[in-house]
C-alpha cells in the first residue's frame, strides 16, 4: 500500500518531509520575540529608576495634553488661521491623525492585545502618574498620533517639521516616562504614525484640497510643436 499524496506528489502519513525545519523557524522566531521582550522591559525599567524630579511633572502635564491629541489639534486650529498653505497643512495633518489613531485603536490594540505595563512593580515614581488607560498597550497611540501629525504637516510647511518633530518626539518618551508604555509600544507607534502620515498626504496629492496645490505642484504640460 502506498502512502497518499497531494496534488504536488508530495507524500503524508509517516512518509511525509520532516517539519523540524518549520519548528526550528518558530522556535527561533519565539525566541528572538522573547530577547526583543526582555530589552524592552529592561529599558522600561532603566526609564522608571532614574531619578528625574525636575522633568517628572513638565512630561506627566505634557502626556495628559496630548489625550485626545488635543494639542495636535490646538496646533491645526491655530494654522487654520494662517494663509491657504497652513490651512491645508491643517487639514491634511488631521487627517493624518484620524488615519492613524484609527488604525492604532481598531487593528493594532485589538490585534496584539499587549497588557500594560506593571507600573507599581517598577516603582515609578507617584509624581510621574497619569491615568492608566484600560485599552492595550501595543501600540502607543498617543505617539502615533503626534507623529503622524507632525509629519504630515512638516511635509507641507518643512519650517515647522523640527519643532513638531521635536514634540511628538517628547510625547512618546512622556508616554514611558509616565509609565504607561514600554518604549517598544513608541517605536511601533512611530512607525504607524509615519505610515499615516504617507497615507493622508497621499490622498492629499491624489485628490488636492485648497491649500495644499503648491506643495504638490502639477508639472506644466509640454506644448505641442508647432
Amino acid at each position: 500500500m502506498t502512502e497518499p499524496t497531494d496534488t504536488d506528489g508530495n507524500t503524508g502519513g509517516p512518509l511525509a518531509p520532516d517539519p523540524e525545519p518549520t519548528r526550528s523557524r518558530r522556535r527561533g522566531l519565539a525566541a528572538v520575540l522573547g530577547d526583543l521582550r526582555a530589552v524592552d522591559g529592561a529599558l522600561y525599567a532603566a526609564v522608571a529608576s532614574t531619578d528625574t524630579p525636575t522633568l517628572d511633572r513638565s512630561l506627566r502635564r505634557l502626556s495628559r495634553a496630548a489625550d485626545h491629541s488635543r494639542i495636535s489639534l490646538g496646533i491645526a486650529a491655530a494654522l487654520a488661521l494662517g494663509g491657504a498653505r497652513a490651512r491645508g497643512a491643517a487639514l491634511v495633518g488631521v487627517g493624518a491623525v484620524a488615519v492613524t489613531s484609527t488604525a492604532a485603536n481598531l487593528l493594532g490594540k485589538r490585534l496584539v492585545r499587549r497588557p500594560r505595563p506593571d507600573r507599581e512593580a517598577a516603582r515609578v515614581t507617584v509624581g510621574r502618574h497619569v491615568p492608566m488607560p484600560a485599552s492595550a498597550s501595543f501600540p502607543s497611540g498617543h505617539t502615533a498620533s503626534a507623529v503622524a501629525f507632525a509629519t504630515a504637516v512638516g511635509v507641507v510647511l518643512p519650517a515647522a517639521a523640527a519643532p513638531l518633530g521635536a514634540l511628538a518626539t517628547a510625547v512618546g518618551y512622556s508616554r514611558v516616562h509616565t509609565g504607561v508604555h514600554y518604549p517598544g509600544d513608541v517605536v511601533a507607534g512611530a512607525v504607524l504614525g509615519v505610515a499615516g502620515a504617507a497615507t493622508a498626504l497621499a490622498v492629499a496629492a491624489a485628490a488636492p484640497v485648497p491649500g495644499l496645490r503648491a506643495a504638490y505642484p502639477v508639472a506644466p504640460v509640454p506644448s505641442a510643436p508647432v
